[in-house]
């Protein structure tokens, strides 16, 4: 599985993190999520695979509560890895993941996330805006393939 980001720390104990993100295009617009913190940045709407729910349920909720949007067709693009501290867990993560595309549907609400924020911006700034490199591969991947 292809890597993305800073190398492995050497001697550092990582635990493995599985996570389902979406790339969301509609009438030639992305759909991102903004997290101000802990550092502000433009994400893909996703996360965490939580025990007992499948990626596709994990999608669904995710983008749920970092947009407010529903979606429906998710198909997986593919998948990368990186290695990375998260505060919010106060530990070192082998983040596995796993990328859809899927279509925006409808918008239920705000974001039930604290501190995100949907944003839709132009495909074609859209992964200039992203801050992670693996999103912005799969991103500029998904752009020129589906549009």
């Amino acid at each position: 599985m292809r890597r993305f980001g800073e190398t492995p720390k050497r001697g550092q104990a990582y635990r493995p993190r599985h996570g389902a993100y979406a790339i969301l295009i509609r009438d030639g617009d992305v759909l991102l999520t903004h997290q101000a913190l802990p550092e502000p940045e433009f994400q893909l709407p996703g996360g965490g695979i939580d025990p007992g729910e499948s990626a596709i349920q994990a999608l669904h909720r995710e983008v749920y509560e970092e947009t407010g949007w529903a979606i429906a067709q998710p198909q997986r693009l593919g998948a990368y890895r990186r290695f990375t501290f998260m505060p919010d867990y106060d530990r070192w993560a082998e983040k596995i993941c796993t990328i859809y595309l899927a279509r925006p549907v409808i918008r239920r609400g705000a974001p039930l996330e604290p501190g995100h924020e949907a944003v839709w911006c132009r495909a074609s700034q859209a992964a200039d805006l992203v801050g992670s490199e693996g999103d912005r591969h799969f991103l500029r991947h998904a752009i020129l393939s589906f549009m």
